[in-house]
């Protein structure tokens, strides 16, 4: 061989391994037989788990196969892995929070937020009036109930329809599709909505909702009803992995720094009750919905998804948080597994 190919070969290989090195990632690499692997071996450990339940405060959720079951991952650079059900479609529900919330610091800035809203979790239900009460409709987070329609009410527009159509276009570029609300689900919601409409009169008491509290509340439900497959949802999180452009229609959807800004609110409030145990046990950003769907971000490497409606007490998918803390571990990318130097 040549001495200067081998030698620029030499250096190639020396530069590779100062990368690895320095970036931690003696792990597991992400490549394409290792990722598929860790979807296989999850799909298969669970895909005959039983337990759990649809949500039925939402009677049309009740109705939803439970047996639905898919996973998606999509790396930051646009490659998509799949397993099982890629095509059924459930309603997004709480997930949407967290896009809402982007375009909100997108608009207005990291410090708005937390003076309008605030991003301290409350440690109470996902749907309480209490933890408005408790602190007089301050110090609420956007990724429960009563911060989630007050941040809706937040969204630029000098009416309903016109904050619907921002709404509705920043869901669809996370996505990279256009979605479209599931009407059963929406009507279902609308019907029995009562208590996030209480929530929006108490909040709007207390000055902190900044549009009408009923539109606003109707708002917040046809955001929750978008219809959502699992490739949309890993494309949402990997769009959030990849410093704000979706991967795969290369578009720029929000900054690094509304990305920046987000995360930390999906690590402490993404999985109602169980935030806390979720990110002791997996190290990563997630928002979960009580339609089945959850979603998990590694910053900088993927998005990855998964729908399975039955749910945990706390009304996240019980699949889900198996399935994604079994590739984290599979994968070693966990953020806190720090390689000693």
């Amino acid at each position: 061989m040549p001495f200067f190919k081998m030698n620029k070969q030499l250096i190639f290989a020396g530069l590779m391994i100062a990368f690895i090195i320095n970036h931690g990632y003696s792990q597991t690499i992400l490549n394409k037989q290792n990722i598929e692997n860790a979807l296989n071996d999850a799909f298969n450990k669970f895909k005959d788990l039983k337990e759990g339940k649809n949500a039925d405060y939402i009677k049309e959720l009740a109705n939803v196969d439970p047996n639905i079951f898919g996973i998606a991952l999509v790396t930051a650079d646009g490659a998509v892995y799949t397993k099982g059900d890629i095509t059924s479609m459930v309603s997004i529900q709480s997930i949407s929070k967290v896009f809402t919330m982007a375009k909100v610091i997108e608009q207005e800035g990291s410090q708005f937020l937390q003076d309008k809203i605030g991003v301290n979790a409350t440690g109470l239900p996902f749907n309480s009036i209490v933890a408005v009460e408790m602190h007089k409709g301050d110090k609420i987070n956007p990724l429960v109930n009563p911060g989630a329609i007050a941040t809706t009410s937040l969204i630029r527009g000098n009416d309903s329809i016109a904050k619907w159509k921002e709404i509705q276009k920043i869901q669809s570029d996370f996505a990279g599709r256009q979605l479209s609300i599931n009407r059963p689900v929406y009507i279902s919601e609308a019907s029995d909505n009562l208590r996030n409409q209480a929530i929006a009169h108490l909040l709007l008491a207390y000055n902190r909702i900044y549009f009408d509290p009923v539109q606003a509340t109707d708002l917040y439900t046809k955001q929750c009803a978008l219809n959502v497959n699992v490739k949309d949802l890993a494309i949402m999180a990997a769009t959030l992995a990849n410093g704000g452009v979706n991967p795969v229609t290369k578009n720029k959807v929000v900054s690094q720094t509304t990305v920046m800004y987000t995360l930390p609110v999906m690590a402490t409030a993404g999985l109602y009750d169980n935030s806390g145990i979720w990110l002791f046990n997996s190290g990563l950003p997630a928002k979960s919905g009580v339609g089945g769907g959850m979603l998990a971000i590694c910053p900088g490497k993927f998005g990855i998804a998964v729908i399975s409606p039955p749910l945990d007490e706390s009304g996240n998918s019980l699949k889900a948080q198996k399935v994604i803390q079994y590739v984290v571990e599979k994968l070693k990318v966990n953020p806190y597994w720090i390689e000693p130097k």
